[in-house]
C-alpha cells in the first residue's frame, strides 16, 4: 500500500518540494542583498519550514522532541545520523534559534536553487573531499565564526548517509578539528529516525505513511574528555536511542 500511495503522491512532492526552491531562491538573493545575515536567515528558515512539511503531501508525519534546555549564548555541536537528504530542513528549522551550519560538499554551492544560494553565503563550510588542506582550512574558518557570533553546527559524523537506517561508525576529525577553535563548545546527539525509508526505494517511489521523527538527546559537556570520548558518548546515546545498541 505505501509503495503505489508513493507512485501517486511522488509527483506531488517533487512539484511542491521545488516550487518552495524556486520561490524561496530570489527571497534569499534579496534579503542577503539588501538586509544582510538576519533577513536570510529569516528566509531560509521559513524555506526550511515549508521544505520539512512538504512531506506532508507523501502523509508523512513529522515530529520534533526536545526536552532539554539548550543554551543560546553558546556555540553547540549537534552530533546527528544521517539518512538522507531530508534529514537537512527539519534540522535548520527545528534548531533555528541556534544558528546551525552545515559542513557541506563544495560541489553543492552550485545548480541548485535555494540550497546552493544558502550554502555559498550562509556561513557554513563548503569543503573539497580531495583537498585536505581545504577541508581543514574551511572547517576552521566555521570554528571561527561560530565563536564570533555564538553559531552551531551539525555534522553528520557517519561521513554518509546510512542508507539502511543502520548507524555506521562515528567519525572523530571535523568535530575533533571544531574543537580546537571552540573548545567550550557544547556537544548534543540528535538521532533521526525513519528518513531513510523515504528514498528505500530510490527517487521514485518515495516512501509514503511514515513517522519521521528527530529527537535531542542528552547534552554532554567536554570537561577533560577527548574528542574520542565525546563523539564516542555522542554514537552510543543514537545506538541506544534508535534501538540499535
Amino acid at each position: 500500500m505505501s509503495k503505489f500511495l508513493g507512485y501517486l503522491l511522488t509527483p506531488i512532492f517533487y512539484l511542491v518540494f521545488g516550487l518552495f526552491l524556486g520561490i524561496f531562491h530570489p527571497i534569499q538573493w534579496f534579503c542577503y542583498k539588501v538586509f544582510g545575515y538576519s533577513a536570510h536567515k529569516w528566509s531560509v528558515d521559513v524555506l526550511n519550514f515549508f521544505l520539512t512539511y512538504s512531506q506532508l503531501t507523501l502523509l508523512n508525519s513529522v515530529s520534533f522532541r526536545n526536552d532539554f534546555k539548550l543554551p543560546k549564548d553558546r556555540s553547540i555541536i549537534f552530533v546527528a545520523n544521517h539518512q538522507s537528504m531530508y534529514d537537512i530542513p527539519s534540522l535548520i528549522w527545528f534548531l533555528r534559534k541556534h544558528h546551525p551550519k552545515f559542513i557541506s560538499k563544495i560541489e553543492l554551492t552550485k545548480g541548485i536553487p535555494s540550497i546552493s544560494f544558502n550554502l555559498k553565503y550562509g556561513g557554513g563550510a563548503n569543503i573539497n573531499r580531495k583537498d585536505s588542506k581545504q577541508s581543514i582550512g574551511e572547517i576552521i574558518k566555521l570554528g571561527r565564526r561560530m565563536n564570533e557570533n555564538n553559531w552551531s553546527t551539525v555534522i553528520f559524523a557517519e561521513g554518509t548517509r546510512a542508507k539502511d537506517g543502520q548507524l555506521k561508525p562515528f567519525q572523530v576529525g571535523g568535530i575533533a578539528t571544531l574543537l580546537k577553535i571552540v573548545p567550550n563548545a557544547l556537544i548534543v546527539p540528535v538521532a533521526i529516525e525513519n528518513s531513510w525509508k523515504i528514498v528505500r526505494y530510490g527517487s521514485y517511489p518515495l516512501g509514503t505513511l511514515l513517522p519521521l521523527k528527530w529527537t535531542v538527546l542528552a547534552p554532554i559537556e567536554r570537561e577533560d574528555k577527548a574528542p574520542e570520548e565525546l563523539v564516542l558518548k555522542a554514537e552510543n546515546a543514537i545506538k541506544q536511542h534508535i534501538g540499535q545498541a
